[in-house]
């Protein structure tokens, strides 16, 4: 396998990545050095799906291979691929430092900024400007909550469950604001198509 990327051979993959694991069990730091290069920018990935302020990411993705250098021992390769293993635990560390944070006291923004135009391309046609305009108008019609429950499930891949804790509201809760929001959205889109 190169170094730095992951094989094109997900069996290759695994077995190379159970291996680094393994070595990792055993304290070598090498082992731990390699895995890094490998596999970070794909849990950086996994985290900035849920903890968009990059620095704040970074700062996860250490903490996900001091947690690899710790519980190594613990993966079997029986109980699953190696990187699914990984992204669990970047996905739980992420998650620990959103709670930790407890980030949504309010609109879902970032420094001022709208999500919306987090989505913004350069290059995009006079219709999906158009198209972004009538999105926003129709999220503006959504009650706060449901809106900004939309966006974070949907912008930002949150789960549910991580919903209904920010929220402290039950999970089924959270699936009615989802679906009814979503039901709400569609038929303002259709009417403004």
């Amino acid at each position: 396998m190169r170094d730095g990327a992951l094989a094109d051979d997900p069996s290759r993959t695994d077995v190379a990545l159970a291996d680094l694991i393994a070595d990792i069990a055993r304290r070598d730091a090498t082992a731990l050095r390699t895995l890094y290069d490998r596999t970070a920018p794909k849990l950086l990935g996994v985290i900035l799906r849920i903890q968009t302020d990059r620095g704040m990411a970074e700062d996860v993705l250490q903490e996900v291979y001091l947690r690899v250098w710790q519980k190594a021992a613990s993966y079997s390769p029986a109980a699953g691929r190696p990187l699914a293993w990984l992204c669990s635990i970047a996905r739980n560390r992420a998650i620990d430092g959103v709670r930790r944070r407890q980030e949504v006291q309010g609109p879902v923004t970032e420094d001022g900024e709208d999500w919306v135009e987090r989505l913004v391309d350069p290059h995009d046609s006079e219709g999906t400007i158009l198209g972004r305009d009538a999105l926003r108008a129709c999220l503006g019609r959504l009650e706060a909550m449901h809106r900004d429950c939309i966006v974070l499930a949907y912008c930002e891949g949150q789960s549910r469950e991580d919903l209904a804790l920010r929220y402290d509201r039950p999970v089924s809760t959270i699936k009615t604001w989802l679906h009814r929001g979503l039901a709400t959205l569609r038929g303002c889109l259709d009417g403004v198509a």
